[in-house]
């Protein structure tokens, strides 16, 4: 059993709270997943040419400053951006981000490069909701869209790394309530076609698939669907990309779920009561995501495909 929720804001005033907002949610969902919590937000566009990663180091002690961080701007020069929040460090790199990932790999493999992209920064760690969220400060995050998890691990170990979301490609983010059968032969499937894994977890799996599938030119839409004839197992999924989120549930949808529109937001999670604190949720718009059906919201657009 774990949780997950998302809010997707339509107006300015949620945009501005939407850490306030999504935090309140992440905290319903404590009881669903005390393991390990974990949120990504998109916010703060990059420039041109330039990729926002946030990496993670397990050993508390990291010496951040003096180390990797002369090493960026050696290797990058002074327009490197640099800031740690925790066990964690936020960095815009003057690159693509193919280049500043496999800098990571190559010269500090012992952090682990957790989201790289334009907008995307995901933060995660052991512990519960109301921790994190001051470990982090999440409160004070604004941004366009969210994700948020909460862990009860039921297969592979309980770390970080093993946290949800999973994000496997630029601006792509996937929490997962659920579990697959498949993920094995499918891990060695998609490493044959260049997708780096960093754990043995499942749902870091359905993460990689959707990577491939969009790699090969499918939309999100497309990815989900083909996810719903190659993923064995049951699964609610919450999908954040640079321009929206997706929800879909397997064929038998036997993992719970909710969504709630109003003019001002698009929210899911895995039980109603996380919707309680939002503004307006009395005259929302509540139904349960019917299965094998994909719902997803673009920014572009700001409407419901389904």
């Amino acid at each position: 059993m774990c949780g997950i929720v998302g809010l997707f804001a339509k107006s300015p005033d949620v945009e501005s709270r939407l850490g306030e907002l999504l935090s309140n949610m992440l905290i319903e969902m404590t009881e669903r997943g005390p393991d390990s919590t974990g949120v990504s937000f998109y916010r703060h566009p990059v420039g041109p040419s330039e990729t926002k990663l946030l990496v993670y180091s397990a050993d508390p002690d990291y010496a951040w400053e003096g180390g990797v961080h002369d090493d960026l701007k050696k290797a990058f020069g002074h327009r490197v951006q640099f800031a740690v929040h925790a066990s964690h460090a936020l960095t815009v790199l003057p690159v693509e981000a193919e280049t500043a990932q496999s800098w990571f790999w190559k010269n500090h493999p012992e952090l682990r490069v957790i989201s790289a992209g334009t907008v995307i920064e995901t933060y995660k760690e052991k512990g519960l909701p109301r921790d994190i969220i001051e470990r982090f400060g999440l409160r004070a995050f604004s941004g366009t869209h969210a994700l948020g998890h909460t862990r009860m691990a039921t297969e592979s170990e309980v770390t970080t790394e093993h946290s949800h979301p999973f994000s496997t490609g630029q601006d792509l983010c996937l929490v997962h309530n659920g579990s697959l059968s498949n993920h094995n032969r499918l891990r060695d499937r998609l490493r044959a076609e260049g997708i780096r894994f960093e754990t043995d977890n499942d749902s870091e799996v359905a993460a990689g698939y959707l990577t491939w599938r969009l790699r090969q030119g499918a939309s999100l839409e497309q990815a989900l669907e083909s996810a719903l004839e190659d993923l064995d197992g049951f699964f609610t999924f919450a999908i954040g990309t640079r321009d929206g989120f997706a929800v879909i549930r397997d064929v038998i949808g036997c993992k719970p779920g909710v969504i709630a529109e109003t003019d001002d937001w698009v929210a899911m999670a895995s039980e109603y009561r996380a919707f309680a604190g939002l503004p307006g949720v009395e005259h929302a718009n509540v139904w349960e995501p019917a299965p094998a059906t994909v719902y997803s919201w673009n920014r572009s657009e700001t409407r419901a495909d389904h």
